[in-house]
């Protein structure tokens, strides 16, 4: 396996947070599809086009968030954020790609009640479209990397089918330990020193204050709720359990979601399907769906600010577990052993996004010939016309609007 160069582009230069906040805004405005997408989009703009990474690096980054519970794409972008430009850039790429959603559906929020559901709108049928190709475009170029022998061929194939069979945070997590066991014990390979480790220039004492703080919120907060029967540290707390007790992205945590905010009369179940029908709708990560619920509570701190506070609180957990294993994150892949790991979690990884191909992507998007036509013209389209996701979203969008009026 090879060991990634650090993270500073062809010209071999640090890059301010200002670069990364102008290239995550683009993102946060484009990248429609959900969690796995945005490794497709990701890969495409920070190791093809923008050689910020190597393939290597990339796809060590993308194994790690794997085992990490919050929004695994989120936690991608921000620790590319942060081997760009330090902490400024972890922020900044957090902000760029979140921003646009959030601010989105915190306006969707103060307008609920006119609008209503737009789950089923033919342009939102053709975004999920475009995903699928999204999705295959990121299979199709992971698995020539990380699968390049018939070995990690069938382990990937193997984990996309344990997957399916359970799907859910056990089956997940069972495929990428399995993965881990399976490259460590047949898959060995030769110690690699970098000339260039990946720079996190996050000093170690202040990366174990973060996973200090981070284990005392998830405890504590509860407790502090609890004795102060205080509402605004009660919604604090319930939104960062969500985002640290949940593996598998997005789409996993709007159980625990509903959860929290439902069955105590926050907001209403209609408010919240309406609200989840317009997060499927705009570009970035669908964690900040949390912005919608603050502000459609009906409890106060609501509206905006309450829209902030449960933004802040859902993605506070996936700061501190970054910043607290990043600092250690690149003496332990130097390890042989960690590297052959590496080599069956990788492959492990391109097992689950395929999985996710299928369910839910696929299911969620392709029900008629023409759906199935789309797609794959959409993936023509961005593998081998190389045409901007931007442009190829609003393709997908234009065409199932037409298919469905002459439908």
């Amino acid at each position: 396996m090879t060991i990634a160069t650090e993270a500073t582009g062809t010209a071999g230069q640090r890059g301010s947070a200002f670069e990364v906040l102008r290239v995550f805004i683009k993102l946060g405005l484009t990248s429609f599809g959900g969690p796995v997408a945005h490794l497709g989009y990701f890969r495409t703009e920070f190791v093809e086009r923008r050689k910020w990474l190597d393939e290597a690096a990339y796809t060590d980054i993308v194994a790690l968030c794997q085992f990490l519970p919050g929004p695994a794409s989120s936690q991608v972008g921000i620790t590319i954020g942060t081997l760009r430009a330090g902490l400024p850039g972890a922020f900044a790429a957090w902000f760029g790609f979140s921003a646009p959603s959030a601010a989105a559906l915190i306006l969707f929020a103060y307008g609920v009640g006119t609008l209503g559901d737009i789950s089923h709108v033919p342009w939102l049928h053709g975004l999920k479209i475009v995903a699928v190709a999204v999705v295959a475009q990121a299979v199709w170029g992971m698995a020539r990397n990380l699968c390049p022998d018939r070995e990690r061929a069938t382990l990937a194939v193997g984990a996309a089918l344990l997957a399916l069979a359970i799907p859910s945070t056990a089956g997940q997590i069972g495929a990428i330990v399995a993965g881990g066991l399976i490259g460590w014990r047949f898959f060995p390979a030769t110690a690699v020193t970098p000339e260039k480790p990946l720079a996190v220039r996050i000093a170690r004492p202040l990366a174990i204050v973060a996973l200090v703080l981070c284990f005392a919120l998830l405890f504590g907060l509860p407790l502090i709720a609890a004795a102060t029967s205080n509402h605004s540290v009660a919604l604090f707390s319930s939104f960062y359990r969500s985002g640290a007790l949940v593996f598998g992205g997005g789409h996993v945590v709007l159980p625990l979601l509903q959860q929290a905010v439902v069955p105590p009369g926050w907001v209403g179940n209609d408010a919240f399907l309406a609200g989840y029908g317009a997060a499927q709708a705009v570009p970035g990560p669908l964690f900040t769906f949390a912005a919608y619920l603050g502000a459609a509570m009906g409890p106060q701190p609501n509206g905006w600010i309450g829209g902030l506070i449960c933004l802040v609180a859902i993605y506070l957990p996936t700061f501190l577990l970054l910043m607290g294993l990043l600092p250690f994150w690149d003496a332990l892949r130097r390890r042989t052993a960690v590297q052959a790991a590496l080599r069956g979690v990788n492959a492990a990884v391109v097992g689950l996004l395929l999985a996710a191909l299928y369910t839910p992507v696929w299911t969620s998007a392709i029900f008629t010939p023409a759906d199935f036509g789309l797609a794959v013209a959409a993936f023509l389209l961005l593998v081998f016309w190389r045409v901007p996701p931007w442009l190829v979203v609003m393709l997908g969008a234009l065409g199932a609007t037409v298919v469905a009026s002459v439908g």
